[in-house]
């Protein structure tokens, strides 16, 4: 089939690269436009932008595509199917409506539950057990379009943002085109969601990075490990922000009596650095202090002078 892709990020560039490898035309590729990166300000193009041109497939970044001028561009594209995984941006009925079979959207949760922008992060960061990837036939409302297929796969508690998005491509590619499959041969059934199930993922807020140690350590560890690229967990040392990319959860420590350490103090060992919260204990494995590269934990303690006691989140 003649397919116009729509993604952005690395998830949906291993969904464009499948479906490219699987013999299907992609006429042309939309993807948000580049954006800056750093201090220099240097643009960054998406992966998918990246791999379509690659590939020497056309590639659009309308900064609204709902933007009459874009819609007509989009009508003189040759298409048979929108695929879209990822993309960042809402189509209005109008786009909907063009290609012959539609547009199907390749979602990072199993609907009805988590519709919205960050289905993937928030379903790690609220300790969910288990995910997996809703292959859905497009409509005007927010994720709530009929779907084809869902692939399932446990959560397991090393993952993080970055392992659960390589699941989603390697589970959410074959599924997908399956779905193509069947639905150019008139085949593929859509079974419509049920609305009373549904549960939402907003996009992320800078403020639910802030880390609070009265929390328990299980619950902060789903925070680190769900918002590992943006906002990433943090907290504060000494008037400065400290992002934390990595943690471990213990129950409790065998050589070292915690009873007296109230949450947010750090607890530190010839080897390790932890940190009392309100349920467990969070050893720190790998952290970012402000105007520094990351780093081990252990270092980052030494570098600032801090000893058992000290707090963070102050």
């Amino acid at each position: 089939m003649k397919i116009v892709f729509m993604g952005t990020p690395e998830f949906a560039a291993s969904i464009l690269k499948a479906v490219c490898e699987a013999g299907h035309e992609v006429t042309a590729v939309y993807t948000q436009p580049d954006k800056p990166k750093g201090r220099s300000g240097a643009l960054i193009a998406p992966p998918v932008k990246e791999y379509a041109e690659s590939q020497g497939i056309p590639v659009y970044q309308p900064v609204k595509i709902k933007a009459p001028e874009s819609v007509e561009v989009l009508k003189t594209i040759p298409a048979d199917v929108y695929v879209v995984a990822a993309y960042g941006q809402i189509l209005s009925q109008e786009i909907l409506d063009i290609p012959k079979y539609g547009c199907i959207n390749v979602h990072g949760s199993l609907l009805p539950e988590y519709r919205g922008a960050a289905p993937i992060q928030r379903s790690i960061a609220n300790g969910e057990s288990k995910t997996g990837v809703s292959i859905m036939k497009m409509d005007k409302g927010m994720d709530t379009g009929a779907v084809y297929s869902t692939v399932s796969f446990p959560i397991l508690d090393t993952d993080n943002e970055d392992t659960i998005y390589l699941k989603m491509a390697e589970t959410g590619a074959p599924e997908l085109l399956k779905v193509l499959k069947d639905v150019e041969a008139g085949t593929a059934v859509a079974v419509p969601q049920d609305n009373d199930k549904a549960t939402y993922a907003p996009p992320l807020s800078k403020e639910e990075g802030l880390i609070d140690f009265k929390k328990s350590a299980r619950s902060i560890d789903c925070l680190v490990r769900g918002f590992l690229k943006w906002p990433t967990a943090y907290t504060t040392v000494n008037g400065k922000f400290l992002k934390v990319f990595e943690t471990k959860v213990h129950d409790r420590l065998e050589s070292v009596d915690t009873t007296d350490f109230e949450p947010g103090a750090l607890i530190v060992t010839k080897r390790n650095v932890y940190v009392a919260t309100g349920e467990g204990i969070l050893e720190l494995i790998e952290v970012q202090l402000e105007g520094k590269k990351r780093m081990g934990a252990c270092d980052f303690v030494r570098g600032m002078h801090l000893a058992g006691g000290d707090f963070l989140g102050q």
